[in-house]
């Protein structure tokens, strides 16, 4: 009966049972040092958000949209914490029952901080201007819609269906202050304010219908 030794079977001269050792990790010390920035940038990132939520303040924000030339209502402010620089104007939240009761001075967008310069005491029509309503039928109100804020011109315009005057027609200059809703015969009334010379000739053509508008470039505030 053949014996066996209690020797392990050897492939050359290392024997097979031998343990392989891992490689040894060569140190990197650029990694490292990038890691140590990276850690760094997050601390002063978390220090520069934890002060900049500590410097919030109280100011006024848009809560839904205002038309250029509405009295602004106790609804159409709300008052948010905001953390913004100090060149950026805004209304402290202190201000806020000044405000209401005020005038939007150009189209409010709700979400909007409120400037300063958005809101005045007085509303149009101011020191010699006068208000004057104009009935628009559909057939003569621009495709595009018209906006708070744009500048037309009132023209003279002959009967339905007569003849293109010869020669060039008079014409007024007007600013819409609001849009109104369609009627059911689709005729949109414009409230627009004008010089207060003019007053008395747009009344005369907001009755009689004898106008067409033309929009001037440059509208909208």
């Amino acid at each position: 009966m053949a014996t066996t030794t209690g020797r392990p079977a050897t492939v050359g001269t290392e024997p097979m049972g031998a343990l392989v050792q891992a490689p040894r990790r060569r140190w990197r010390p650029g990694l490292m040092l990038i890691g140590l920035m990276l850690t760094a940038f997050a601390g002063l990132a978390t220090a520069w958000l934890v002060a900049s939520s500590a410097h919030r303040v109280d100011v006024l924000v848009v809560a839904r949209d205002v038309p250029y030339g509405s009295v602004l209502g106790a609804d159409d402010v709300m008052i948010t914490a905001v953390g913004v620089d100090p060149v950026v104007g805004t209304v402290p939240a202190s201000d806020l029952s000044t405000v209401v009761g005020q005038v939007a001075a150009s189209d409010l967008h709700a979400g909007q901080l409120l400037t300063p310069g958005q809101v005045r005491q007085d509303g149009p029509p101011g020191a010699g201007q006068v208000l004057v309503a104009l009935p628009v039928p559909a057939d003569r109100f621009p495709a595009g819609g018209l906006h708070a804020g744009d500048r037309l011109l009132v023209a003279d315009a002959p009967v339905s269906g007569g003849d293109v005057p010869t020669t060039t027609p008079a014409t007024f200059r007007a600013s819409v202050v609001r849009v109104g809703e369609p009627d059911l015969n689709g005729v949109v009334v414009l409230d627009v304010v004008a010089q207060e010379a003019d007053g008395p000739a747009l009344a005369a053509r907001a009755a009689s219908g004898r106008f067409a508008l033309v929009l001037l470039g440059g509208s909208g505030q």
